[in-house]
């Protein structure tokens, strides 16, 4: 038996592919069914092949490799390393990035991938849109194949991920059933190997009897070799058998300890888990209590600076680097140094002249500059408050809403498992609502739409620049106060606000998309502009504060100039979310372009520090024209105003500092008040600080269609004080929000599976284009709203509430 046994292994590579066959086709014992491939074939198989691929093939769990994507107008298309794994795409500008910086990701289960041409690739996703180049087609059918098939497992994926109101603690007691029952599964699959390997041993050894029994019978010659041979080949069988018997006996034996290890392990886990949330807790009620201490020890007086800033004040407009998709965080430190210096001058005395330190360019005339207070009415009128004389109000609208209960609430409970994770994957009770939608919240930016009126009068660009500018700012000045969240609006809900012969406008939201979410927004003014977005809401919670990034950029467009202005909202952030009174923060830059004439206005919003002496809240900006000529100058507060003055005249002044580079100083007119907030109507802070406009924005109406916002019931509950009716009619619609959702992605997958294109949901009054703008693909208005309101035509609207 040994020598047939060391004949058999030094024979040639036929008798072990003969070996590898014969074990492949001998059926489990088991299960009585048919084997997978066996390792040894698939490991022959692949040792045959020419060398490995350059990237991983389509159906593996990655896909790595080297394309092109587009930049900017400057760059072009750059070279860029890119990885799919798990339903992301990320890219990096080298290999060895990989291992530090990831410059960006792109969620493929909400993706939208098109093929412009033989090599171009497209991907967009909420407001952002990657176009990529292979190197041939053969290259681009690679990975569009590799990104087909990974969108369908990433959708496949979310099945399993908590929505944006799941229940996060049973979800936990899940997982942890869940573990326990893979361990389980384990032991029992491992039983079943033993058991295997007996019968294999017993088999075995009845086979070997069997043979032995027939040599020994009395038979042709012939018969004889032939037997000779079989029992040789059983005799391979059974040292073959033996082998692997040994193996997997080893392999329980391995199988066994670590079982015991892992379950120490993740019962260690667990115990510093519990020990980290009970030190946090800690840290949090200690936090709380030096809070109350310092606000009460005497002789400690904090001195808030509550003007604007006068003539001669620092204001810091510095444009930061950006880097391609990176994150931002904001922490209390020093400011950084100004960049220029505004000085006020006199128009009586201001002439022309020309220096040697001029910076190249900006001079102006003080005599077209009226040095009136204001250019902006501030009236004790609400805000939506006629401010033309031709027009009169058709329809009085209400003023206050029911009170705010007095609901309490453990906040910490809730919080404590939501640590890293998005504000849409955190469930949330009415209790931190207010009642209002995330689409009505939108359409409350166009309360200082008197703003945009007078900007269309404006016949300079660089002028009108300075309103749009104050309009951007003025979205902000509502949101002082409003630490509540609003409603997140269900898949298809929509939201109109109508004051076309009241206030000259029309304006209707859509919920585009849920996840991640988005809202697309289109109003029309028949005083001569029209304003579009597509807003895509980014969120994390960080333990004590919570930061808010707008994604998507905002159209103005003005009708008789043609002036096309386009910015985007920058990072809100609240504060002491886990204890501590809750306050709101604005931080970034904006930068507003008009597309026609390429004048630029820059504003930086400061973030709040400790240690700067600057005024809270405070807003800075330069208004420059298509050559970098500076014309105006912005200063104010989100909170409160916001002025510009004139520059007549822009030099270097001299660096204070070895390798700085010196300031701008400008010479600027006596300001004037662009914008000012409207007071809160009185008794706000009882009914969630609404403004006038915000009081209006859930009044019942006539004629609306049926998926409005007003005709929510779970946020119609909450407006009326009854939170405990409104927590259960909340789940009730996002279970059956979960519901439509699961349907439409079981008929996806479906789809995928027979080879036909899946479009997924589609908005019903907004329809995807590209941007010619900005190259983004995002949805703009198609028409048909307000022709169906006047018909009362809504046959088309989904059943969502």
């Amino acid at each position: 038996m040994g020598k047939a046994a060391a004949s058999s292994c030094s024979g040639s590579s036929s008798s072990t592919r003969g070996l590898v066959s014969l074990l492949s086709a001998v059926p489990c014992l088991a299960c009585k069914q048919p084997p997978p491939p066996s390792r040894a074939a698939m490991s022959l198989s692949a040792a045959s092949s020419e060398g490995p691929p350059p990237v991983a093939g389509p159906g593996s769990d990655t896909y790595k490799g080297w394309l092109f994507k587009w930049t900017n107008y400057l760059k072009g298309y750059q070279r860029r390393w890119f990885v799919l794994s798990n339903g992301l795409l990320s890219y990096y500008r080298t290999q060895a990035e990989m291992a530090h910086t990831c410059r960006g990701t792109i969620n493929l289960s909400t993706a939208h991938i098109d093929t412009e041409d033989s090599c171009n690739i497209v991907l967009s996703s909420g407001g952002r849109t990657y176009h990529l180049k292979a190197s041939s087609e053969v290259e681009r059918q690679r990975w569009v194949t590799a990104l087909e098939l990974a969108k369908a497992k990433a959708i496949r994926m979310r099945d399993n991920q908590s929505d944006d109101s799941g229940d996060e603690e049973p979800a936990s007691q899940s997982d942890k059933s869940e573990l326990h029952s893979t361990l389980k599964n384990l032991s029992s699959k491992l039983e079943d190997l033993s058991t295997c390997n007996d019968l294999i041993a017993k088999h075995g050894a009845a086979l070997q009897r069997s043979l032995s029994e027939l040599e020994n019978l009395k038979l042709p010659a012939e018969s004889g070799e032939k037997i000779k041979a079989v029992n040789e080949r059983a005799t391979l069988f059974r040292i073959t058998s033996n082998a692997m018997i040994n193996a997997c006996r080893d392999f329980l034996d391995l199988a066994e300890t670590h079982s015991r290890k892992w379950q120490r392990a993740l019962q260690y886990e667990r115990e510093q888990r519990t020990r980290l949330e009970e030190t946090i807790e800690q840290l949090a009620k200690q936090h709380n209590s030096l809070e109350r201490a310092c606000r009460g020890a005497p002789g400690l007086t904090v001195n808030t600076v509550t003007h604007a800033p006068k003539a001669g004040n620092v204001l810091t407009v510095k444009g930061e680097a950006s880097d391609e998709d990176e994150d931002t965080e904001y922490f209390d430190a020093m400011e950084d140094a100004p960049s220029f210096i505004t000085v006020a001058a006199d128009p009586t005395k201001h002439h022309r002249r020309t220096d040697s330190n001029l910076s190249g360019a900006s001079e102006g005339r003080a005599d077209d500059w009226n040095l009136e207070d204001s250019v902006f009415e501030c009236s004790t009128r609400s805000s939506f408050d006629v401010t033309g004389k031709d027009v009169v109000s058709k329809k009085s609208r209400r003023t206050q809403i029911p009170d705010k209960p007095n609901y309490s609430l453990n906040l910490w409970s809730i919080m404590k498992n939501c640590i890293g994770k998005e504000l849409s994957k955190i469930p949330m009770p009415v209790n931190f609502n207010e009642p209002l939608s995330m689409l009505q919240r939108l359409t409350e930016d166009l309360e200082y739409h008197e703003l945009l009126d007078k900007a269309v009068k404006c016949e300079s660009s660089t002028e009108q620049m300075c309103f749009v500018a104050a309009f951007s700012v003025s979205s902000y000045s509502t949101t002082v106060h409003r630490t509540a969240k609003p409603f997140n609006p269900l898949l298809g809900e929509t939201y109109e606000l109508d004051r076309l012969d009241e206030l000259g406008f029309r304006s209707l939201c859509e919920q585009v998309s849920h996840h991640p979410p988005a809202a697309a927004h289109h109003v029309y003014s028949r005083r001569g502009w029209t304003l579009w977005q597509e807003i895509t809401i980014a969120s994390k919670f960080r333990g004590k504060y919570l930061s808010i990034m707008p994604l998507g950029a905002i159209h103005l467009e003005f009708h008789s100039s043609g002036n096309h202005y386009i910015w985007r909202k920058v990072t809100s952030t609240v504060h002491n979310i886990i204890v501590g009174k809750l306050w709101i923060d604005q931080s970034g830059d904006i930068e507003i372009i008009n597309c026609k004439s390429k004048d630029k206005c820059q504003l930086k919003f400061s973030p709040y520090s400790y240690f700067s002496r600057d005024v809270p809240r405070k807003v800075t900006g330069v208004v420059m024209d298509a050559e970098g000529k500076a014309h105006y100058v912005m200063s104010g507060t989100w909170d409160e105003k916001m002025e510009y003055s004139k520059i007549v005249q822009s030099s270097l002044g001299s660096s204070s500092m070895e390798g700085k580079l010196p300031k701008t100083v400008y010479q600027t007119l006596s300001p004037r008040v662009l914008w000012k907030k409207y007071p809160l109507p009185e008794n706000a802070e009882n009914m969630y600080y609404f403004s006038s406009l915000a009081l209006t924005l859930n009044e019942m109406e006539e004629g609306l269609a049926p998926t409005d916002s007003r005709l929510r019931p779970d946020q119609r509950l909450m407006e009326n004080g009854k939170w405990d009716e409104a927590n259960m009619e909340k789940q009730r619609l996002e279970e059956k929000q979960r519901a439509v959702r699961r349907q439409r992605e079981a008929a996806a997958v479906v789809a995928l599976e027979e080879g036909k294109d899946y479009e997924g949901y589609i908005p019903l009054w907004f329809e995807r284009k590209v941007d010619p703008a900005t190259g983004e693909l995002i949805c703009v208005y198609k028409g048909g709203y307000w022709e169906a309101k006047e018909k009362q035509d809504w046959s088309m609207c989904p059943n969502i509430f």
